[in-house]
């Protein structure tokens, strides 16, 4: 059963076309990436899933309902974090949460002392005296509160230092162990490695890509460090290797195809010491925009 639908989504804003013909499923349970620089059209898919913008062509479906038709029945059960966070700034984070907790049947304020205490937020000061972390920490809270079965989270990090990231990265995987769906749009491709199964690859508002993360990383091209006992003479490489280099004992060779084959060759070479670098999601992803 898919959470989220997007059917031949198309938007234009006068002779620009923002988006064309989007295609996008994500599964119940799933923590879905969508990956794209700033300004490839992430945030305008995500506003229009949530019916903020019409679409000009296609649809968009969540738990099955139109998003232009129900709107307000949709929302009930999303939890959105927006790329920018804009508040009242006269209030503080205690009675900003607890009004926006009004608008959901189900919202626990009880929740938002423990949540505040796991980001180190103080509730007391005025939404003007906060930093952009520390609204975005508030905006986190805020998309938690009423127990949500899907969460949107546009560039959720920004603005986080290390340390907080962590937590948050801790408090999805848990939110997800509990059946919540993530759909995570965000231009820091760390990000998505750490927790996304699969990503849709945006570019000018056009999906070129809908890949599983692992198996994505696992087809590129490895680096294969080798530290011999002993100079070789007559080296002959696996199959799959490119670009050799031998200097001395040390051997280094790029790698391509099944890493049972390159085990097998590597049992029978006089090893002093190996290192296998794997690809990062930012090779992969420059891969796709530079060809």
């Amino acid at each position: 059963m898919n959470t989220l639908e997007i059917n031949d989504l198309s938007k234009f804003y006068g002779d620009f076309q923002a988006l064309t013909k989007v295609n996008i499923n994500v599964k119940q349970g799933e923590i879905y990436g969508f990956i794209g620089p700033n300004g490839a059209g992430k945030s305008t898919t995500i506003r229009t899933v949530l019916g903020l913008l019409k679409p000009s062509e296609g649809s968009t479906k969540v738990f099955g309902l139109d998003s232009q038709k129900n709107t307000k029945k949709i929302l009930e059960k999303i939890g959105y974090l927006p790329a920018e966070v804009n508040y009242y700034d006269e209030m503080n984070s205690q009675q900003l949460l607890e009004y926006s907790a009004r608008f959901y049947k189900n919202a626990d304020t009880s929740k938002i002392a423990s949540l505040a205490d796991y980001f180190e937020l103080d509730l007391t000061k005025k939404i003007r005296a906060l930093s952009f972390g520390n609204k975005k920490k508030c905006a986190i809270i805020q998309s938690l509160l009423h127990e949500p079965e899907l969460l949107i989270l546009d560039e959720p990090t920004t603005g986080l230092d290390p340390l907080m990231q962590n937590r948050f990265f801790d408090l999805l995987e848990e939110e997800n162990k509990k059946g919540v769906t993530v759909f995570f749009s965000s231009h820091i491709l760390t990000d998505i490695q750490r927790v996304c199964q699969r990503a849709a690859v945006i570019k000018k508002g056009e999906i070129v890509a809908v890949e599983d993360i692992q198996q994505l990383i696992q087809k590129q091209v490895k680096e294969i460090k080798l530290v011999l006992n002993q100079a070789p003479i007559d080296l002959s490489f696996p199959s799959g290797a490119s670009l050799q280099e031998t200097e001395g004992n040390q051997v280094t060779f790029s790698y391509e195809g099944d890493v049972n084959d390159l085990a097998k060759w590597l049992t029978t070479q006089d090893l002093k010491d190996v290192q296998i670098i794997e690809p990062t999601l930012d090779t992969v992803f420059i891969n796709y925009y530079e060809n």
